[in-house]
C-alpha cells in the first residue's frame, strides 16, 4: 500500500509509523511534525555494512552523508550501528563531536572549506579530509605543519562520468564545482603536489557521480574510472593508493513507480570490479568506503501537517493548503521533487481526488506537490507527506520568520524528541 515497509494503518483507520499513531503524534508535539522510524534507520545501516562484510576482501567503511539529515541524537544511533559519517562543514564536525562522534571515523567534505573548518579539522583529528583543491591543499598543509600534525586526506576526483540524474545533482562530470579532473592534467598534478606535503599523507581518492542513481552500471564505471588512475598513479609517481571513496547517491523510491536500487547487488558488483582491476592491474585491491545518506533515512521519515483553507478553483484545480511549506520542505520547488501523501486520519479511506498541496509562505511557487492523489481533505486533518527523512529537515529555513518544526524519533513503539520545535524568542536570539 505505501513505498515505505515501515507504514501501516491501525484499527482507528490512522497511518502509523513504526507501529504508533501519527493523529496521535500530532495531537501530542503539535504541526508541522518531523517523525523519524529509528528502528528502519538502524536495519538500512545494517544492510550496508553486511553487503560490505560479505562481499568485501579488504577493510571497509560506511560513511553516512550527514548533509542529508543532522542532529546530536542521529550521530549517536550512526556511531551505535558502527559507522562513520561524511561531514561537509564546521557545523557539523562541530554536532558531530558534541554528539560523542569518534573523530577518527569522521571524514571532512566541501569544495570551498574555510580556514576555521580546516583549522577545526586538524585541531579535532578528524581522521580523513577529501580536499578538492590545490589552494585548499597547499592551505591544509601549512596549518597542519603550525600544529605539528600529519593529515590523512583524499583527493576528490571527477571521474567524467554522468549518473543521467538531475542537472542541479550531477556532481561527477567535469563541468562540476567540485574535484580534480581526469580529462585534463589536474588530477595528476593534484597527487604529485599532495605526495609532496610535508605533512598530508594521500591516503585515497574519492569520487561521488550524482543522487538518487537507480542504475549500478555508473557505479561500475566510476569504480573503472577511479581503478585505471590509481594504476596511472603507481606508473607515474610509483606511489600506491591504498582506499577508494565511491561517495553516496543510491537511488530510493520516493512513489511507488520509482524501482529502488538493489544495494547488495549493487555492492556485490562494485567490489567485484574493484577486486578484478586491481589483480589486473597488479594493484593492492583498495580499501572501500561509500557514503550514503538518503538511502539510509529517507523512508524513514514522513512530515506531518494540520489543513487548513481548501480551495476548488474554477477550472477544477483543488488547492490543499497545511501549516509548512517550502521552509520545511523546499525540494518541489528546487527540484520539482514528487512525493506521496496521505490523509493520515483517513488512511484506510479510497484516495479519491487529485489536489496540489499549497505550503502558507507568502510565495506562489510554495508547493509541496500538484496531482497529488489523496483523500478528501478538509480543515483539520491531519496530513502526512511520506519519504522525508532526507534533505527536508536539513533544508529547512525561516522564511516569511515561520518556526521550524520539532523532530521526534520513533523507535520500538516508543516517542521521544529528538530536536525541539523553535520558539518566537529562539527566532530572535541573535537580533540585536
Amino acid at each position: 500500500m505505501f513505498v515505505s515497509r515501515n507504514l501501516g494503518v491501525n484499527e482507528k483507520g490512522n497511518l502509523t509509523i513504526g507501529g504508533v499513531d501519527t493523529v496521535e503524534l500530532a495531537k501530542k508535539y503539535g504541526t508541522p511534525l518531523y517523525v523519524m522510524d529509528i528502528d528502519l534507520v538502524r536495519e538500512n545501516c545494517r544492510k550496508y555494512k553486511e553487503a560490505l562484510k560479505k562481499y568485501c576482501k579488504t577493510d571497509f567503511l560506511v560513511c553516512f552523508a550527514s548533509k542529508s539529515f543532522c542532529c546530536k541524537e542521529i550521530y549517536k544511533i550512526i556511531n551505535e550501528e558502527g559507522l562513520g559519517v561524511d561531514t561537509v562543514s564546521i557545523g557539523e564536525m562541530y554536532t558531530a563531536n558534541k554528539a560523542g562522534f569518534p573523530t577518527e571515523k569522521m571524514c571532512l567534505h566541501g569544495n570551498n572549506k574555510t580556514r576555521e573548518e580546516l583549522e577545526y579539522a586538524v585541531k579535532n583529528k578528524i581522521g580523513r579530509i577529501v580536499v578538492d583543491n590545490l589552494t585548499e591543499l597547499k592551505n591544509l598543509n601549512n596549518i597542519a605543519k603550525e600544529n605539528n600534525a600529519k593529515m590523512d586526506i583524499l583527493l576528490r576526483i571527477k571521474p567524467g562520468v554522468d549518473a543521467h540524474v538531475h542537472e542541479y545533482v550531477t556532481t561527477g562530470t567535469i563541468d562540476s564545482k567540485f574535484g580534480f579532473a581526469l580529462e585534463t592534467d589536474e588530477a595528476i598534478d593534484a597527487v604529485k603536489e599532495a605526495i609532496s606535503s610535508s605533512n598530508l599523507n594521500l591516503v585515497g581518492l574519492h569520487c561521488h557521480i550524482g543522487s538518487q542513481i537507480f542504475e549500478i552500471k555508473p557505479f561500475l564505471l566510476a569504480a573503472e574510472k577511479m581503478l585505471n588512475f590509481i594504476k596511472n598513479i603507481k606508473e607515474t609517481t610509483n606511489y600506491e593508493i591504498l582506499e577508494l571513496n565511491l561517495g553516496g547517491g543510491f537511488g530510493i523510491p520516493y512513489v511507488k513507480e520509482d524501482v529502488a536500487l538493489n544495494v547488495e547487488n549493487c555492492i556485490k558488483e562494485i567490489a567485484s570490479t574493484i577486486e578484478e582491476k586491481s589483480k589486473k592491474f597488479g594493484l593492492k585491491i583498495p580499501n572501500l568506503i561509500i557514503e550514503p545518506g538518503r538511502s539510509i533515512v529517507a523512508q524513514a521519515g514522513i512530515t506531518l501537517y494540520t489543513v487548513g483553507g481548501r480551495k476548488e478553483i474554477s477550472n477544477g484545480k483543488i488547492y490543499i493548503s497545511v501549516d509548512g511549506g517550502m521552509t520545511d520542505n523546499p525540494r518541489y520547488i528546487l527540484y520539482k521533487s514528487v512525493y506521496d501523501a496521505v490523509v493520515a486520519n483517513k488512511a484506510s479511506e479510497k484516495k479519491e481526488e487529485k489536489v496540489s498541496i499549497a505550503g502558507k509562505c507568502c510565495e506562489s511557487g510554495d508547493l509541496i506537490g500538484e496531482n497529488v492523489l489523496l483523500q478528501r481533505a478538509k480543515e483539520g486533518d491531519v496530513l502526512a507527506v511520506l519519504v522525508t527523512g532526507a534533505y527536508n529537515y536539513s533544508m529547512l529555513s525561516n522564511y516569511n520568520r515561520n518556526l521550524n518544526p520539532a523532530v521526534v524519533f520513533v523507535e520500538n513503539k516508543e516517542c521521544k524528541i529528538a530536536v525541539k520545535r523553535q520558539t518566537l524568542d529562539d527566532l530572535l536570539r541573535n537580533d540585536i
